[in-house]
């Protein structure tokens, strides 16, 4: 197990039982030694949908409450629903999810009751989880009694979305919505039809479905371009498992990218400075009046560089990843309504704003995503891949110009690099090829931006092309 770009992760099987517990023993005994909350404190839990959530959440729930903790059980809700209770009502929080991760994976998201927890919190936290090891101190995995929390929690999510857009103002749009297994397929519904939306449930799973909204699968797209073929729908909408992040399809059944929605909701929002990582698509700069800060990959990282512009006495700082995740780190004014800051990855404002565009512009989706002229961008995964590979190939890479350079000789020329996180590389043509390993399973990323939808396609085949050669020959 370990701190990925979001949370700690690990196999289910391994996460069970003392393991989750003592993580979740280690993050009491910080917020106690910190003075960031005190013996008697409320402390949240939710989960998403996963056979093994559950189990990790009582193990965590008991730990907490033999530390002194009241624990709250807001059951199977979406992670910023859960952080927005957290804020509102000034608790921390544990989120028991493993996000868009196999079924066979699991993990724990952490809150300070100010907000998410960041890496020097997570460098903390892991420290005292080895120091109780270490010393053999018990450790409480046995479930305590909570009180239920999950109907306020989830109201109070759904005030804050059914007040961002006037009333009626999805009314005309006819809208799939595709539930699988994730905790917000329900608050989905609701949220829509309320603004007057046509809505129709699809392919709703009592079983765990890892939907990774960032590489969306074959399967996925398959199932989409079905949907939208049988009941003609504007668009189809989803979520990956803990509701964090935003699919959204256009009439065609076609996704649209995450960082396309982060720089709708950006321009929706009226931001004046934008955070995203550096997979975010390069046309981001030029495509608003806000500035822009470019991260490495993972919400700590871009929580920190809006922590960063707040400092720096900047106003309406917002953050959003590739993956279309939005987070808020200043009070926003939407609809003559001020919103507080969210600083947690959301996928309703995204999604909000794209389809209130639709709706107002009487367009469709695929219009509105043509009409940022953004490059076009394509990114897949490796799956199964083995870490130690991933390290021993990123640290070929970067050993010498002359290895990457070789790497990339059937792909194109290098004529640019950067490292801040994974290698990303500006070719000869004007192309862009990043390799970057997941930071929380065992797979391997690519991102490519090229001048055509097929130029990038044929990109990112040739990049993953190379990644399984280096790999098969090592």
């Amino acid at each position: 197990m370990k701190f990925g770009t979001s949370g700690l992760r690990g196999l289910s099987v391994d996460l069970k039982g003392r393991a989750s517990a003592l993580y979740a023993m280690a993050f009491g005994k910080y917020l106690l030694k910190s003075g960031k909350a005190q013996t008697g404190d409320v402390i949240l839990i939710g989960r998403d949908f996963r056979d093994s959530s559950p189990e990790i959440s009582g193990n965590c729930a008991g730990a907490l409450a033999a530390l002194g903790f009241r624990i709250f059980d807001c059951g199977n809700v979406p992670t910023p629903a859960l952080a927005l209770y957290g804020l509102e009502s000034k608790a921390a929080c544990l989120m028991i999810t493993g996000s868009h991760i196999p079924a066979d994976r699991n993990g724990i998201k952490f809150y300070r009751p100010d907000g998410e927890i960041d890496k020097s919190d997570e460098a903390a936290i892991a420290a005292l989880a080895a120091e109780i090891e270490k010393s053999g101190e018990a450790v409480n995995q046995a479930p305590a009694a909570m009180e239920d929390r999950e109907a306020i929690c989830r109201q109070l999510f759904f005030e804050r979305n059914t007040a961002l857009l006037p009333q009626g103002a999805l009314s005309g749009l006819k809208i799939g919505v595709y539930q699988h297994s994730t905790v917000a397929r329900d608050l989905l519904v609701d949220v829509l039809a309320h603004y007057g939306a046509e809505v129709t449930v699809l392919g709703r799973s009592e079983s765990f479905i890892p939907v990774d909204t960032e590489a969306v699968s074959e399967e996925t797209i398959t199932l989409m371009k079905r949907w939208v073929s049988d009941h003609s729908f504007d668009t189809i909408v989803s979520t990956d498992g803990d509701g964090d992040r935003p699919l959204v399809a256009d009439q065609t059944g076609t996704p649209l990218r995450g960082d396309l929605l982060g720089l709708v909701a950006a321009n929706f929002l009226g931001a004046g400075t934008v955070v995203t990582p550096v997979t975010s698509n390069s046309g981001i700069e030029a495509a608003g009046s806000f500035a822009v800060t470019r991260t490495r990959v993972g919400s700590p990282f871009v929580i920190t560089g809006m922590e960063e512009a707040v400092a720096a006495g900047r106003d309406h700082v917002m953050g959003f990843e590739a993956n279309g995740g939005l987070l808020t780190a200043t009070p926003f004014v939407i609809n003559g309504r001020t919103v507080r800051a969210l600083p947690t990855r959301d996928c309703f404002v995204p999604m909000l704003a794209i389809l209130s565009q639709a709706a107002t512009r009487r367009q469709p989706l695929s219009v509105i995503a043509a009409s940022y002229r953004l490059p076009f961008a394509a990114a897949d995964r490796l799956e199964n891949f083995a870490v130690e590979t991933s390290a021993a190939l990123m640290g070929y890479l970067r050993a010498s110009d002359e290895n990457l350079s070789a790497f990339l000789r059937p792909v194109g020329e290098v004529a640019a690099k950067s490292d801040i996180d994974g290698l990303r590389v500006t070719l000869g043509d004007g192309g862009i090829i990043h390799f970057r390993p997941s930071g929380n399973a065992p797979e391997m990323r690519c991102y490519v931006e090229a001048g055509s939808e097929t130029a990038a396609l044929t990109l990112l085949q040739a990049g993953l092309n190379r990644i399984r050669d280096w790999a098969g020959a090592r």
